[in-house]
C-alpha cells in the first residue's frame, strides 16, 4: 500500500533536562503547534513553555507523567509506553503519574476525537530518544569512549568494548548538568527495535479499580468537605420563581440551600457550553443528607418557551420539511435528477434514529475550594483547559487563580467534552469559601441533563444502470439547528448534527446530490463516541445494502466494486473538514484491505446457515480510521435476536501500541453499537426528557453480548491514529444488515426496539 500521509515535528521542538530532587533528572519537552491539533475545530494551541515527563531517580526508577485525562481509553498507559521504549527502560520499571491541567507546561491536555495517538505518536517517542541519547552522551564523557560504541537497554547503558555498564540512575546528577539535544535531529527506533511499544500492558490502575481503591472523581475526599446536589428545571433554560428554601434549610445534616441564577438564553441554536443553569443548590453533611432534602423542594419554574417542544412535534416537523423543497444544498456533483431519471432501477427509503445520553457509568461530579478568591478543583473533564476556561468567563477569577487536578473519570464517551458540572461546582463552593464542596448528580440528572447524540432523518434515492452500478444518490438530510431566511447563509446545525460534503458515498458516485432542513430544538446535543459516525454508518451502510440487494449483487462485492473507482482524493476543504480533523474522504486502498481481510476471517459468502440465520457486512470511515466489521446473527420467531459471533477489521497506520488496550477499545466499540441499536432512545414531551435511568435506556447485558468478537488489525504504512471511534459506527449497519438476510425484513428506525426486536 503506497504511503500518501506523513507526520513531521517542527524543528524548533527541544528537549530540556533540570535536576530532580534526590540526584534524578526530569525531561520535558516542546510540542509543535501541528502535532496537537485535538480536532474538535478550535485553534491550535501555541506551543508551551518545557514541560517535565521524565524523572529518574538516583535508584534507577523511571517517574513518566500521563499527561491526558483517562476516561477509559488506556491513555495513561499509551503515552508513557511511547517514551519508555524510546527511553529504553523496562516497562517494570516504571511509574506512571498524573499531571494536574498546566497549559505552562503540557500542551492539549485532552481526550477526545481519537486524537491522542496521532498527536503523540512522533512527540512522545521523541521525549523518550531525547532522554536516551544524553544518558549515552553523559556515559561516553564518563568513560572517554565514542558514543557510537555505546548501547542502551533496561535502564542502562553499555560499553561492550570494555565490558562496562552504568544505569540511568548512577548517570542521572551528571545528565541534569548537560545541555538538551535537538529532538528534531534524534535518532528514533526502528519498529523492528520496540520493546514495549506494541506489547500487551494492563492498565496501570486496574488493580486499584477492581479491588475499590478510590480512583474516580466520586471518589474524591478532603478534610471537612461537604457535599451538594443541584435541582435543575427539567426545561432546558427555565429558571426560578420561588421554592420552599426555608424548610430544606431546616431539614438533617442540611448547611446551605440557595437558588442559583444565569442570564435568560436566547432562541437560537443552544450554546455548546451554556456554564451555569438556573437552579437550587443544596449543600450538606453527606450527599444522602443533600439529595434527601432535594426530594422534599417545592418548586415554582418559569419554563420559558421550550416547554411547548416535544419528540412528536419534532417528527411532525420532520414529515412536513421531507415534502418541502430543501433548505440548502451541502453538496451537488454531476446531474443526480437527470441521472436518476435514465436508471434503469431506482431505490427510495428513509431512515430515522433517535436522540440517545451518554449514559457513563460514573455520573457528573467535581470538588471545588474556594479560598482567598482562589478555587483549586478536582475533576474529570476531557476537556480541561476550556472546562477552566468556563469556571473563570462564568465565576470572574481569572484562570491563573484556578487549579484543576485532574481525576479518572468512570466513563466519558464525549459527555466530559462540556464542563458544566464542574461550573456548578465552582460555583456553589465560591458560596461557601473555605470549605471544599463535593457535586455529584444524580443518574437522573445525567440523563436529563445531557448533551444528546441529535436525533435525524434521511430521505436517500439512488439509481442503477442496466449493469447494476450505482449512478445516482440523492439525500435530503433533516437535522436540527437554524437556517438563515438569506439562502446564501449556510445553516447553523445543532451541535454534531451536521452531514458535511466529504460523506461516503461522496467521489464514488458520479452524480451526487446531498440537501439539507433543519427545525428548531430545545435541548442540548452534542458530541457521543464516534459523533455523527455512530447514526450516519447505519443509515448509509444500510441504504447501500438495499442497494446491493436491488441490484442483484453481494453486499460485500457491490460494496468493494464501489470502492474500486477509487476517484482521486481531493484537497481538505478549509478548516480540515468535519470536525476539524478527519481528511475529507476515505482512502479506497486502505478500506479496500480491512474488508478483503474481514471476508476472509469471517469466511463471508462460504457458510451455509439454517433458516433464520446470517451474516451482515459494513464498513465506515471515522476518526481517520479504517473498519470493516461482519456480524453472524440469529433471529427467532419471536423477533429475539442473538449475535453469535463478530468480526473486525481495521486499519489504523502503521503500529498498535498497547495491544490488549487496542482489543478492547475495538470490542468496546461493538457493545456501546449494540447498545445504540437496540434500545437506546431519549425522547421529549413538554420540553422534558422523559427517560431518567437505564431501564428506559438500555446498556447490553453481559448474557446479550457475542460470545466471540474477533478484532484483526490490518498494518499499513500510515501514520498510527486513534482507536477510541472508529470501531464503533459498522456495528449497527453489520448487524441490522444480518438481520434483514436472516428475516427478509428491512429496519430503518432506530432503536429496533421499535419494531418489535430485543436481544435474545
Amino acid at each position: 500500500m503506497k504511503r500518501t500521509e506523513k507526520t513531521q515535528m517542527d524543528r524548533r521542538s527541544f528537549f530540556k533536562v533540570t535536576a530532580a530532587a534526590g540526584g534524578g533528572v526530569l525531561f520535558s519537552l516542546q510540542f509543535v503547534e501541528e502535532a496537537l491539533g485535538q480536532g474538535r475545530g478550535g485553534a491550535t494551541p501555541p506551543p508551551s513553555s518545557p514541560n517535565n515527563f521524565i524523572k529518574v531517580a538516583a535508584d534507577g526508577t523511571v517517574t513518566i507523567v500521563a499527561k491526558n485525562p483517562e476516561t477509559g481509553q488506556g491513555v495513561r498507559n499509551m503515552l508513557p509506553m511511547m517514551i519508555a521504549d524510546e527511553l529504553d527502560v523496562d516497562w517494570k520499571q516504571v511509574r506512571l503519574e498524573q499531571a494536574d491541567l498546566d497549559d505552562s507546561k503540557y500542551t492539549a491536555q485532552s481526550s477526545g476525537g481519537s486524537t491522542a495517538t496521532p498527536n503523540a505518536w512522533i512527540p512522545m517517542r521523541q521525549v523518550g530518544a531525547g532522554g536516551r541519547a544524553m544518558f549515552v552522551a553523559a556515559a561516553a564523557q564518563q568513560w572517554g569512549v565514542p558514543e557510537s560504541e555505546l548501547t542502551t537497554g533496561s535502564g542502562k547503558v553499555t560499553h561492550a568494548g570494555s565490558k562496562r555498564s552504568v544505569g540511568y540512575g548512577e548517570l542521572a546528577a551528571k545528565v541534569a548538568t548537560m545541555p538538551s539535544p535537538d529532538l528534531a535531529k534524534v535518532k528514533l527506533k526502528d519498529p523492528s527495535q520496540y520493546k514495549i511499544i506494541g506489547t500487551r500492558q494492563p492498565a496501570y490502575d486496574i488493580k486499584a479499580i477492581v479491588t475499590g481503591v478510590p480512583v474516580f472523581g466520586v471518589d474524591v475526599q478532603l478534610p471537612n468537605m461537604l457535599h451538594a446536589c443541584f435541582e435543575k428545571c427539567g426545561v432546558f433554560g427555565g429558571k426560578v420563581v420561588k421554592a420552599n428554601l426555608d424548610e430544606i434549610k431546616k431539614l438533617p445534616g442540611v448547611k446551605h440551600a440557595f437558588i442559583v441564577e444565569r442570564p435568560v438564553l436566547t432562541d437560537a441554536v443552544l450554546p455548546g457550553e451554556p456554564g451555569l443553569e438556573n437552579g437550587i443548590a443544596i449543600v450538606a453533611e453527606t450527599w444522602w443528607h443533600a439529595n434527601s432534602a432535594r426530594k422534599k423542594l417545592v418548586v415554582q419554574w418559569d419554563e420559558g418557551p421550550r416547554a411547548n417542544e416535544s419528540s412528536l412535534g419534532y417528527q411532525a416537523k420532520a414529515d412536513e420539511l421531507a415534502k418541502l423543497p430543501p433548505q440548502r444544498t451541502i453538496r451537488a456533483d454531476g446531474d443526480a435528477d437527470g441521472a436518476m431519471k435514465n436508471a434503469a432501477k431506482t431505490v427510495e427509503a428513509s431512515y430515522s434514529y433517535p436522540f440517545i445520553a451518554h449514559a457513563p457509568l460514573e455520573p457528573q461530579n467535581a470538588t471545588a475550594l474556594f479560598k482567598d478568591g482562589k478555587i483549586e478543583m478536582w475533576g474529570n473533564s476531557q476537556q480541561p483547559l476550556r472546562g477552566r476556561k468556563l469556571v473563570s468567563d462564568t465565576l470572574g477569577v481569572p484562570e491563573k487563580d484556578i487549579t484543576l487536578h485532574m481525576v479518572r473519570a468512570g466513563g466519558g464517551f464525549g459527555r466530559r467534552l462540556t464542563n458544566d458540572y464542574m461550573v456548578e461546582a465552582a460555583h456553589i463552593a465560591k458560596q461557601i469559601p473555605g470549605v471544599p464542596v463535593k457535586l455529584i448528580w444524580s443518574r437522573e440528572d445525567d440523563f436529563r441533563h445531557d448533551y444528546y447524540r441529535p436525533g435525524g432523518w434521511q430521505n436517500i434515492k439512488a439509481g442503477l444502470d442496466s449493469s447494476g452500478k450505482l449512478v445516482a444518490w440523492k439525500n435530503h438530510f433533516l437535522s436540527f439547528g437554524d437556517a438563515p431566511a438569506e439562502a446564501s447563509q449556510p445553516i447553523a446545525f445543532a451541535s454534531s448534527s451536521a452531514m458535511g460534503p466529504t460523506e461516503f458515498p461522496q467521489r464514488f458516485v458520479p452524480n451526487y446530490s446531498l440537501q439539507a432542513s433543519v427545525q428548531h430544538l430545545g435541548i442540548r446535543t452534542g458530541a457521543l463516541r464516534a459523533p455523527s459516525s455512530n447514526a450516519f454508518a447505519f443509515v448509509i451502510q444500510s441504504f447501500l445494502d438495499e442497494v446491493a440487494h436491488a441490484a442483484g449483487k453481494d453486499p460485500a462485492q457491490f460494496r468493494l466494486d464501489l470502492l474500486a473507482s477509487a476517484p482521486p482524493v481531493e484537497a481538505a476543504p478549509a478548516g480540515g473538514g468535519r470536525g476539524g480533523f478527519a481528511p475529507p474522504g476515505i482512502n479506497p486502498e486502505r478500506m479496500i484491505g480491512v474488508m478483503k481481510l474481514v471476508m476472509e476471517k469471517s469466511g463471508w459468502g462460504k457458510n451455509k446457515y439454517p433458516k433464520g440465520t446470517a451474516q451482515g457486512i459494513a464498513f465506515h470511515f471515522s476518526h481517520q480510521g479504517y473498519f470493516a466489521e461482519v456480524a453472524e446473527v440469529s433471529v427467532d420467531a419471536a423477533s429475539k435476536v442473538k449475535v453469535n459471533k463478530f468480526w473486525l477489521a481495521g486499519d489504523i497506520g502503521s503500529q498498535i501500541i498497547n495491544l490488549s488496550g487496542a482489543e478492547n477499545l475495538a470490542q468496546g466499540g461493538v457493545i456501546d453499537g449494540m447498545s445504540e441499536l437496540m434500545n437506546q432512545e431519549i425522547t421529549v414531551d413538554k420540553g422534558r426528557v422523559v427517560q431518567g435511568n437505564y431501564d428506559k435506556h438500555g446498556m447490553m447485558r453481559i448474557n446479550q453480548a457475542p460470545p466471540v468478537i474477533e478484532v484483526h488489525f490490518l498494518k499499513s504504512t500510515f501514520s498510527p491514529t486513534g482507536l477510541g471511534e472508529p470501531s464503533l459506527p459498522p456495528v449497527l449497519p453489520a448487524i441490522a444488515n444480518a438481520i434483514f438476510t436472516a428475516t427478509g425484513k428491512r429496519l430503518r428506525q432506530l432503536p429496533l426496539s421499535k419494531a418489535g426486536m430485543s436481544w435474545a
